[in-house]
Formats: C-alpha cells, structure tokens, sequence
C-alpha cells in the first residue's frame, strides 16, 4: 500500500512517518476486518476481480473519513499526543468492573445457534470491556466508534426504518443473498472456472459507507450496508473476520441503549447451513439481558467524567501501553491550549524517536526499547519523553519557570500516579 500527499505549503513537512504508516496500517486492518486478507481473495478469486470490487468499495470511504477539506485530518500538530490505531478505555471503580464482567459473562453463556463468541461494549466512545485479543479489539473498536456508537449513528437513525431499506432494495435491478466477503469462507472456495463470475455474483459490502447504520425499535443496529436477501425480506447480518484470534468469520450483532454500545460476534462455523443466529440472539438479549444492561448504562453514566475525564491539570500527555493497544491522552480541547511552538517541538522530537526505534528494530537484537529525554522549547516549555520497551510517555509541560529537576519530579509524579509508577527513574 502506498501513501502519496502533498507537503505543507506553511512548513514543507510531510509529517511523521511514523504516524503516515499508522494510516496505511489502519486502512489495512479494517479492510481485513470487513473482507478477509487479500491474500485470501485472490486465493479464491485468482482473477483479482472480487480482490479489486471490496478494494474499490473501501477505500473511498475510509479516505473520504480521513480527509478533511482534502486535507489528512491527523496531520495536524495536535496529533503528536494522538495514537491512531489504539483503544481509549473507560476508567471503572472495582464494582462497576464486576457488574461489567457479570453482563459479559451472562451474554456468553448462551449456547444454540445464537452463541456469543465475543462481545465488545462501549460507553461513548470509550471502550468498557472486550473479549477480544489486541489486535482484532483495536480494529473493532476503530470501526466501532466510526459508525456504530451514538455519536455515529445520531444523523442517520432519523426516517430509517426497515421497510424503507427493504423498498429500496426490491428497487434495485440486482437482488444478492451473499456478499463478497462470503466468497472466502471455509468450504466456499470457488474452482478458477468460476472465478470470472464472482463480481457479478457478489454484492460487494460498504461497511464504511455514510448514513448506512440505525437503530431498530428494539434497541439492535441495523445496515444494510452489507445488502439484503435473495426473497428481499431482511437485511443481511453484517460479517466480520477476526484475524489475530481464530482467522474465522464472525456474524457481527449490535445492541444500542442510549449511550451503551454492545457488539456481539457469531461464529459462522457454529452455525447450521444457511442459518443466520442473530434472530435467536436478539430474542435473547430481550428476554434476558435488556434490564441489566440498562441498568449497566445508568450506573456508567453515573460514573462518567465528563469529556474532560482524563484531564491532568498541569500536563499535556500521551501514555501508549502497545502490548495491549491502549492509549491515554489528554483531552483534544486541553491539548489545543497548547502554543503551537510546544507542539511543533513534541511533533520533531517524535518523529527523531521514530527514527532511533526504527534503527533499533531493524538491529535485530532482543533487548527491550528504553529512553528518557527533556527538551526545552523556544518558549520555555519542557517536552518529556520516556519508553520503557512498548510503553510511551509523551508530556508537555508549559512551566517558563521551572528547572530540568523540577521537570524530572514533575515526570515521577506522573507516573506514579497515572501510569502504575512504570516510567519511574529508579
């Protein structure tokens, strides 16, 4: 894959490369997320015509979502205490943990044709809980809060319902029952014969297309992003596939009350031919989950912060746990408090430890990363940088009168209180 912009016309930077790649990488992990490795469909379609038709229905979706005013929208200075790629979670006292896992817990303890494999839950956009490894909970989660939480969904739900989509699609000249991500599934291989058929067989999803997702009476989300069936009745359950876990495809359920979100996943392996399994689970969740999960709502709304949750008074900060892909930052609007100076400064240093990670990657040698660095800017401000192997802290620290000491226990303070003390010098 292959990123190609203009530099700035202000400055002549591109940007850190670092944080360019994380958009290519991004890209890449939601196209596996919705379709499978590409490898995959050129496997079952060796014409590249079903590789061709997914790429050509995502890509201008998911650029048109990064752009702003032709412009990549993280590009800007302010990304240097932004991650892309990683969950921001919600902070949860013990109880409201238990309740949580108690939620989860009954969820997946379902068994029949409607069983839980995994869930993903969300207040806001904050993620509460998942079953999911890393990898495959990041890319959820990015897709997640790009077209499922409310925030993503409030514009679109107005006027939707189910018999209009369904009269839109007996409109059509082309009525589909699988979708182009179906092509790769266990026991669905097609013979090269066929191959040349595939792209006028296959509806081709747009899971990334605007105004494509609402929330049913009942509570559940409902796309037809990914078409409806052959008879024109329903719209098809979204299927995802999962890649650091199982590498199995996964038919993707979501229950929405006010600001709660609960992904729930399928497997399709444990299904019986033809069947779908997200009837019997809403049915299911009705019945035996609404009234805690509701509740759960309520107790997190409670417990809520604020947008300003995870403000530190006195530092600007960015905390990246990579093993985990999880990341902690200030607030966007207390980051824009910053003087572009400071940021300009945070931006350069980034990407000089970009390079020096890069050169110790490409080493080969075991040892795990570790730095601490102090920059004082041209205005007086302090950029603070410490690695310990995949753990990162950027802070910035706009005190004109304060030492390189000061700065250091200002660090340890840090750490100690809002890191588990991981950062410290000793």
């Amino acid at each position: 894959m292959i990123l190609v912009i203009e530099k700035r016309k202000e400055s002549g930077e591109l940007g850190r490369t670092r944080a360019l790649q994380a958009i290519l990488m991004e890209a890449h992990g939601l196209f596996t997320l919705f379709y499978g490795s590409i490898r995959a469909l050129l496997l079952n379609s060796p014409s590249g015509d079903v590789a061709r038709s997914c790429l050509q229905a995502f890509l201008p979706d998911y650029i048109s979502d990064v752009m702003t005013v032709k412009r990549l929208s993280m590009l800007s200075s302010h990304s240097g205490l932004q991650e892309r790629g990683t969950i921001q979670m919600m902070a949860l006292d013990r109880s409201t943990a238990l309740e949580v896992q108690s939620v989860v817990d009954l969820l997946q303890s379902w068994f029949g044709s409607g069983r839980i494999h995994h869930t993903l839950l969300l207040f806001q956009d904050l993620l509460v809980s998942t079953t999911l490894p890393p990898e495959d909970a990041a890319h959820l989660y990015t897709y997640a809060r790009m077209r499922l939480i409310p925030a993503a969904i409030s514009t679109s739900s107005g006027g939707h319902s189910l018999k209009k989509v369904l009269s839109r699609a007996n409109s059509s000249s082309v009525h589909l029952k699988a979708s182009a991500s179906d092509i790769t599934a266990a026991g669905q291989r097609p013979s090269p014969a066929d191959s040349s058929n595939h792209h006028s067989q296959f509806f081709t999803p747009r899971p990334l297309q605007h105004d494509k997702w609402w929330r049913d009476n009942d509570g559940f989300l409902v796309t037809d992003a990914w078409g409806v069936d052959a008879q024109g009745m329903s719209a098809i359950t979204p299927t995802v596939w999962l890649q650091q876990s199982s590498q199995e495809r996964m038919k993707l359920v979501a229950y929405q009350h006010k600001q709660l979100t609960v992904v729930m996943l399928i497997s399709v392996m444990h299904l019986a031919p033809n069947a779908d399994g997200s009837h019997v689970l809403r049915n299911q969740v009705l019945e035996k989950a609404s009234n805690k999960l509701n509740a759960l709502e309520d107790r997190l709304s409670k417990e809520w912060g604020g947008i300003n949750a995870n403000h530190v008074p006195g530092y600007r900060y960015l905390y990246v746990d990579y093993d985990s892909r999880v990341s902690k930052a200030s607030p966007a609007g207390k980051i824009a408090t910053l003087t572009k100076d400071s940021l300009l400064s945070l931006d350069k240093v980034r990407s000089e430890i970009d390079i020096a990670k890069g050169r110790c990657d490409g080493s080969g040698e075991a040892q795990p990363y570790e730095l601490e660095t102090c920059v004082r800017t041209r205005s007086n401000a302090w950029v603070v940088v410490r690695i310990r192997g995949n753990h990162e802290l950027y802070l910035v620290l706009e005190r004109a009168s304060e030492t390189l000491l000061l700065t250091a226990e200002a660090t340890e303070k840090f750490s100690r209180r809002h890191c588990d003390g991981i950062f410290a010098s000793d």
